[in-house]
């Protein structure tokens, strides 16, 4: 006796392609969400370097820290700042120093370091944006800060960090790194 059964290949093609597909589409979102965190990453280690070398030249610079604050003002460079204060204080070689510091940090948070075709600036983080605060001028302790726009939400960052407040819209979306320095008084 033969059977006949017409059609049960062919549903079992379409069973198989629906999982195969189920399957793809959720390796698809994990590599788009593993890309995220890379670039998440990459903007951290981007924002820990510059912090890093902003608080190596205001130690290098320690005569003029205030400089490098504004005294009390506060200072924020980077993305959305047109105009840098200039250093009135110490020698003219310090001042020139620390104006030069100030400028250079500036253009590294906007990307100076990486260009496109076209010649724009593309190297820094989304939205970088770098504060120094004094913290406290009778013991000379400041916060240096790199502030920028992370790709997804998380927690927002403490209250006491100001650096880029409000400007990424919703504060979870601002990533924040921070070193607290305190000029030692070497003379």
């Amino acid at each position: 006796m033969i059977v006949k059964y017409r059609g049960f290949t062919l549903i079992e093609i379409l069973v198989t392609l629906l999982v195969v597909l189920v399957g793809l589409m959720g390796g698809a979102g994990l590599i788009a969400r593993s890309v995220q965190q890379e670039v998440e990453a990459y903007q951290r280690l981007q924002a820990l370097n510059m912090l890093e070398d902003m608080v190596g030249r205001v130690n290098a610079n320690r005569l003029v820290v205030a400089c490098y604050s504004s005294g009390a003002d506060g200072l924020t460079v980077g993305h959305g700042v047109t105009a840098l204060p200039d250093c009135g204080q110490g020698s003219a070689e310090q001042r020139a120093t620390a104006n030069q510091d100030i400028r250079a940090w500036h253009s590294a948070l906007l990307g100076a370091a990486q260009k496109n075709e076209d010649n724009e600036s593309i190297g820094a983080m989304v939205g970088a944006r770098g504060c120094i605060e004094q913290l406290d001028a009778v013991t000379r302790r400041y916060r240096i800060s790199v502030a920028w726009q992370g790709l997804n939400e998380t927690v927002a960052p403490a209250d006491a960090l100001n650096c880029g407040r409000n400007q990424y819209g919703d504060d979870k979306q601002r990533r924040v790194v921070t070193a607290d320095v305190r000029i030692g008084d070497l003379s």
